[in-house]
């Protein structure tokens, strides 16, 4: 059992502020709910601008606490969870960053500072989420008009989010009775006990279907908002997890065919780029542009060999060998990766790539953030099909997908059982390489991961996936700070 343990939230987060980036509103970073009151008091549009900046801190560098240069909103938690599955291979260790990770080392010593960010990364939205909640009336609050519903409804929908990411990085499974996280529902300096998986999920559900009720008809004003369709495939992920299966598949279902998305085709599995929220299969991702600030620390920075930054000066983030071997020939996906230096490690560059396409060659990062595909929709829609005993379901979800993806996808119709639901995980895992999600699907389903014959540590290692090496342990400052949870 990890040894549970708390931060004063307030102390580790901020006020976010009217601009895309936040500010420090205090030097101490502390702030109060009557001070937050009494600014949007002055400034009734405090709540939208202060989306903007919880929105802002998925991508803005720091968010975790630290000048790390893994330390870079959502995406840099990605790449942990996507080498915690085994999926994506540090390619060697020249300078440091996520050799801890791969290792295996920093999800077993609390000390670690990657501990740390994931805790204070996530707590510091769950903060701005209160906030917003709060000065619009408070959790119980309803709203009338819809400018107000959509607010309520985005703040609920990352309060959700948030905690939905803490609960699978830092439990080890879904277990109901174990308590694994302290709950906040209002910005406040009292210290939380421990709560129960059920109550963690219990808030996490309840928020998500009252984002989907109030974001019905939200028109948002570009891709980095959450709208009804990003807040249903929220809620599919977490219904997956308790084992809500039909409700699971039914959001899923109506995100993937209602959202006004569309699966990428063949060519545009390579063609791409996944660099544009543009693309017509995002559903939720960030237009970065040059001001933010964004160089060599950032996620381009740490994937993409066409970026000026750590993959092509060494460090590549390459795809696990028998994944790639379990790609089919006649599947567009495989060429995805090439061994691009002739070292026999296969990089993503025909996957996440500049549009300039210049080794090195992109420093400001202009290229753009996915957090969310209308692929992940198929893909859990026909993983709870399968698991809701609609198998004639599942198999129309993937096959979906899969004809857009090999140049016979007759070979699904004849799948059934287990079979039909390994071949759902195995093309979840090679759909969205690289974008955080198998993760997600190695905790729900419960799998065992085999390191990657490529490994730099453990090749060919099994894992089960609630071995404490693959969970993150809640910070040391937790122990210290908090006089309510004492470690087990």
């Amino acid at each position: 059992m990890k040894n549970f343990i708390y931060i004063y939230i307030i102390a580790s987060l901020v006020l976010f502020s009217c601009q895309d980036d936040f500010l420090e509103s205090q030097p101490t970073e502390f702030i109060s709910s009557d001070r937050f009151q009494s600014i949007s008091d002055i400034d009734p549009t405090i709540q939208e601008a202060s989306l903007r900046g919880i929105y802002s801190s998925m991508y803005q560098t720091g968010t975790g606490g630290t000048t790390g240069h893994d330390d870079f909103g959502q995406k840099g938690y990605d790449i942990f969870s996507d080498m915690l599955s085994s999926d994506m291979v540090l390619g060697a260790k020249i300078y440091g960053w996520y050799s801890g990770v791969s290792d295996l080392q920093v999800t077993v010593d609390f000390t670690s500072t990657r501990n740390y960010m994931i805790w204070r990364y996530y707590y510091r939205i769950i903060l701005g989420a209160n906030a917003v909640i709060g000065t619009l009336g408070g959790n119980d609050f309803v709203p009338e008009e819809d400018g107000v519903k959509a607010v309520m409804g985005q703040a609920k929908a990352l309060r959700a989010y948030a905690y939905f990411y803490l609960a699978n990085l830092m439990a080890e499974e879904y277990d109901p009775s174990v308590a694994i996280l302290p709950i906040y529902t209002e910005v406040t300096d009292v210290p939380s006990e421990l709560k129960s998986t059920q109550e963690v999920y219990k808030l996490i559900l309840d928020d998500l279907e009252t984002a989907v009720e109030y974001l019905d008809g939200y028109a948002r004003p570009a891709k980095y908002a959450i709208d009804k369709y990003v807040a249903e495939g929220l809620l599919a992920y977490a219904y997956s997890v308790v084992g809500e299966h039909e409700k699971a598949a039914a959001a899923a279902k109506d995100a993937a065919l209602n959202g006004g998305f569309s699966i990428l085709t063949m060519d545009g599995v390579t063609e791409d780029g996944f660099n544009s929220v543009e693309s017509p299969s995002w559903m939720w991702g960030v237009d970065i542009t040059t001001d933010y600030g964004l160089d060599l620390v950032s996620w381009w920075g740490q994937v993409d060999l066409f970026t000026y930054s750590y993959a092509w000066a060494g460090d590549g983030k390459i795809i696990n060998d028998d994944l790639y071997d379990a790609i089919a020939n006649d599947d567009a996906r495989k060429a995805q990766f090439v061994n691009a230096y002739g070292d026999g490690q296969k990089y993503p560059i025909n996957k996440f790539y500049d549009p300039g396409r210049q080794i090195g060659g992109q420093r400001s990062i202009t290229s753009d953030y996915v957090y969310m595909r209308v692929e992940e929709m198929y893909l859990l829609w026909a993983e709870n099909a399968y698991k809701s005993g609609n198998e004639a379901a599942a198999r129309e979800a993937l096959k979906e997908l899969m004809e857009n993806r090999v140049s016979d996808a007759s070979y699904i119709d004849v799948l059934s059982g287990q079979n039909l639901l390994d071949e759902i995980i195995l093309q979840t895992r090679i759909e969205l390489w690289g974008e955080g999600k198998s993760y997600l699907s190695m905790k729900r389903n419960k799998l065992t991961i085999t390191l990657g014959s490529n490994h730099l540590t453990y090749p060919g290692v099994e894992i089960d996936y609630n071995d404490d090496r693959l969970t993150f342990e809640i910070p040391q400052s937790e122990i210290q700070n908090n006089p309510l949870i004492t470690g087990n």
